[in-house]
C-alpha cells in the first residue's frame, strides 16, 4: 500500500478548511477504461481539484499506479490497493463472479462492503460490474431488479432529468417500474436537488388505453406512493419529452431505456458532425463558423457527454457509479463528482429507507415527517 505524502501545490488549491471538514472516501478501479490509468488518475486529479473533502481508495497494480499518483500529485488523498487482475471488456459477468476475485473491480467493490470508501466508481465492463455488485453488495430489501440511473440534458430548471433503468435488467413488471420511480425521485431529489420531482412512464403514448397493461398497473401502483413520497406523478410520456423539461425522471424497463440511451447518444453525435461538415463547406460557411463560434462553444457544452458521464446503480447495498468505458480525464471528472455529491448527500441510507416503507421494511419509528425533512 503506497505510503500517504504531503504534496504543497495541490494542498495550496484545496479549501482550507480540507482538513477539518468531513471527508468523503471514493473508491476508484483504476484498469477498467479504455484509455487506462493514466487517464484515470489525471481524472481524480481534476476532481480533488475543485473538491478538497475528497478522498480516493485507488485499486490496480501498485507499482503501475504509485507513479501516476505522485505525477498528479495526488499521494497524500489517495491510497493504493495493489490488485493485480483486471476485467476485461469482453469477459462474460458469469466468469467474472466465479474468476473476478483479485481484479481491481472485485477490489474497488470491496471497499464500500467493508466500509472503508463510500462509493465505488468504475469504467469497467458493465456487466461484470452489475453482477460483482449485485453479489458483493447484495441487494436492498424488497429491490427485485436494480437498476441504472442516467442524467439525460433536458430544458428543465436543473438542466436534466433521470432515466432509469438503461440496461441493467432488459426485464421488469409493474411493482420493479414503481421501485424505479421511488428510486429515481430519490436520486432526482439527492443528483439534482429537486425538491418534489415529477415522474412519469415512458409509453408509445399518453392515453390510458396505450400500451402494455403491465404499465398502466404501474402507473396505479405509482400514484399510490407519490403523496407519501413526495413527488409528483405525471402517468405516461412520450420518448419525446424526455428532453422536454416537462418531466423529471423517465420510469421504463431496461431494454428500452438502453436503446433510448443509444439513440440519443448517437443523434447527438449526427448532428454534431453535420455541423462540424456544414461549417467546413464552403469559405462563406467557415466565416460564418468564425461568427458563430461563441454560440456554438456554448452548445458544444451544453451536450457534450462527458459533464455528465456517470450511471448509477440503484437498488443495491452501496452506491456504484459507472463511468463511460471511454471516458477522457474530464468525463472520469464528472464521474467522481458525482459520486462525491452522491456521498455528500447521504444518498445510499436515505433511498434505503424510501425502499424499506414502500416494501413494509421500515420499522416503526421512520416516520414520514422525518424521512420528507431529511430529504430522502
Amino acid at each position: 500500500m503506497a505510503e500517504p505524502r504531503a504534496n504543497k501545490d495541490l494542498a495550496s488549491a484545496r479549501p482550507a478548511s480540507a482538513d477539518t471538514q468531513k471527508t468523503h472516501v471514493i473508491s476508484v478501479d483504476a484498469m477498467g477504461g479504455d484509455h487506462g490509468p493514466s487517464t484515470v488518475v489525471k481524472g481524480l486529479a481534476r476532481a480533488a481539484y475543485k473538491n478538497g473533502d475528497l478522498r480516493f481508495v485507488l485499486h490496480g497494480p501498485e507499482d503501475q499506479l504509485a507513479p501516476l499518483v505522485a505525477k498528479r500529485k495526488i499521494s497524500d488523498i489517495t491510497t493504493i490497493v495493489h490488485a493485480d487482475g483486471v476485467v476485461a471488456m469482453k469477459d462474460k459477468p458469469s466468469h467474472v463472479m466465479r474468476h473476478g476475485k483479485g481484479t481491481s473491480m472485485w477490489s474497488a467493490i470491496e471497499s464500500v462492503r467493508s466500509g472503508q470508501a463510500d462509493v465505488v466508481v468504475s469504467c469497467g465492463n458493465t456487466g461484470a460490474l452489475m453482477a460483482l455488485s449485485m453479489v458483493r453488495l447484495r441487494k436492498l430489501p424488497g429491490v427485485n431488479r436494480p437498476a441504472i440511473a442516467i442524467m439525460w440534458p433536458s430544458y428543465s430548471k436543473a438542466g436534466f432529468s433521470v432515466m432509469l433503468d438503461v440496461g441493467a435488467d432488459i426485464r421488469a413488471d409493474a411493482k420493479d417500474l414503481m421501485q424505479y420511480a421511488l428510486m429515481g425521485a430519490a436520486y432526482a431529489r439527492n443528483g439534482l436537488g429537486i425538491a418534489r420531482p415529477r415522474v412519469g412512464v415512458l409509453n408509445v403514448g399518453t392515453e390510458e388505453h396505450k400500451g402494455r397493461s403491465e404499465l398502466l398497473e404501474a402507473v396505479h401502483l405509482i400514484e399510490g406512493q407519490a403523496q407519501s413520497a413526495n413527488f409528483e406523478s405525471l402517468g405516461f410520456v412520450e420518448g419525446g419529452q424526455i428532453p422536454s423539461g416537462n418531466v423529471d425522471v423517465i420510469v421504463t424497463d431496461g431494454f428500452t431505456g438502453n436503446i433510448a440511451l443509444k439513440t440519443g447518444e448517437g443523434t447527438a453525435s449526427f448532428v454534431s458532425d453535420s455541423l462540424r461538415s456544414a461549417f467546413k463547406h464552403s469559405p462563406l460557411s467557415r466565416l460564418a463558423a468564425l461568427m458563430a463560434y461563441t454560440s456554438l462553444r456554448r452548445l458544444k457544452h451544453r451536450i457534450d457527454p462527458r459533464r455528465v458521464n456517470g450511471g448509477v446503480f440503484l437498488g443495491l447495498n452501496g452506491t456504484v457509479v459507472k463511468s463511460h468505458g471511454a471516458a477522457d480525464p474530464t468525463g472520469i471528472a464528472a464521474a467522481v463528482n458525482l459520486a462525491h455529491q452522491l456521498s455528500r448527500s447521504g444518498f445510499q441510507d436515505r433511498l434505503a429507507v424510501r425502499v424499506a416503507e414502500a416494501g413494509g421494511f421500515a420499522n416503526a419509528g421512520q416516520s414520514e415527517t422525518k424521512d420528507t425533512h431529511d430529504g430522502a
